[in-house]
């Protein structure tokens, strides 16, 4: 695995930055596909960072799901929609359950941690399949959430909504890029090269591991609630398979040269998805499926090695 210094990180989180101001000036709709693109983006990231320890994880959907149904249910259940309790929560949540199902999961490596992953988070899907008080396959809707108090109208709600999304999606692109630059970030990638020979020096693989799995649960979470928000709706396939795959297939197109390159990956991916459904209702997926494999054919390394190819020149 090619080593990667993510200091310069920070200059392509400004590009991204500015992405997202111009998203201002969007439709509407686009508006929205990019703000859910990013929020998803987030769990890509997650799944990313894992696959620089050598991990594959897909069931990274359980935490996506997690943090939505914490907005969810504090919103409908406890009549809490205020924004600074909700986030707040939803992290805290996923934070939690990463922590316990990371002091199992770090014990394993390849095909079992990927099928590990995969089983819990389908059983989550069951769990939420079979619970009619959160509404079974279909979900329930969230009400409008409040900004310290303040209940934006219903003309400007969409902006806040997105503002929202966009100030939290680049701290935690921020933080990412920070956490891979920094000594205990540069351990992933001993961890996928030889973890026996990190052992011998001293420090646990399985502590990195357990750490990696932590922070992408976390972020994933943060994705799931913003994208919660967002849709003013959740159901159990935030956490089906399909879902989980979805965003491998992110991480793997996009690259893992950049903290931002998942989140403009899930956008590419869903401007690609958005039009063939539009001009070929009847083929998307193989068209879809098409464009994913010319990426795997002829850029192995993601759609970021564009990026380094010409920043090398």
């Amino acid at each position: 695995m090619m080593t990667i210094d993510f200091r310069r990180d920070p200059i392509n989180i400004l590009l991204l930055a500015a992405l997202l101001i111009a998203g201002f000036f969007l439709p509407s709709w686009l508006r929205f596909l990019l703000q859910m693109a990013v929020a998803g983006g987030l769990v890509a990231l997650g799944v990313m960072i894992q696959m620089r320890a050598g991990l594959v994880s897909f069931g990274q959907g359980l935490y996506y799901c997690i943090g939505a149904y914490a907005v969810g249910m504090l919103a409908v259940k406890m009549n809490v929609t205020e924004l600074g309790i909700l986030i707040p929560a939803a992290i805290i949540v996923t934070a939690v359950v990463g922590g316990i199902l990371g002091l199992l999961l770090s014990r394993y490596r390849d095909i079992f941690f990927a099928m590990l992953s995969l089983a819990l988070s389908m059983i989550l899907y069951g769990l939420l399949v079979k619970a009619a008080w959160l509404g079974s396959t279909d979900g329930f809707n969230i009400p409008a959430v409040s900004y310290l108090g303040h209940v934006p109208a219903q003309a400007v709600r969409e902006d806040w909504s997105y503002i929202l999304t966009v100030v939290l999606v680049l701290i935690s692109c921020f933080a990412v890029a920070r956490y891979l630059a920094s000594g205990a970030g540069a351990l992933c990638d001993a961890v996928a090269q030889n973890e026996l020979r990190l052992e011998y020096l001293g420090t646990s693989a399985r502590k990195v591991v357990f750490i990696v799995y932590l922070v992408a649960a976390t972020i994933s979470g943060l994705g799931g609630a913003l994208a919660a928000i967002a849709m003013g709706h959740i159901g159990p396939e935030m956490t089906n398979w399909t879902t989980s795959g979805g965003f491998v297939f992110v991480a793997l197109l996009a690259g893992r040269g950049s903290v931002i390159a998942p989140v403009l990956g899930f956008f590419l991916l869903e401007l690609v998805r958005t039009y063939a459904l539009d001009y070929a209702p009847n083929a998307w997926q193989m068209i879809l499926g098409a464009v994913m494999l010319a990426v795997i054919l002829l850029l192995p390394e993601g759609l970021w090695s564009l990026v380094r190819r010409r920043s090398a020149k």
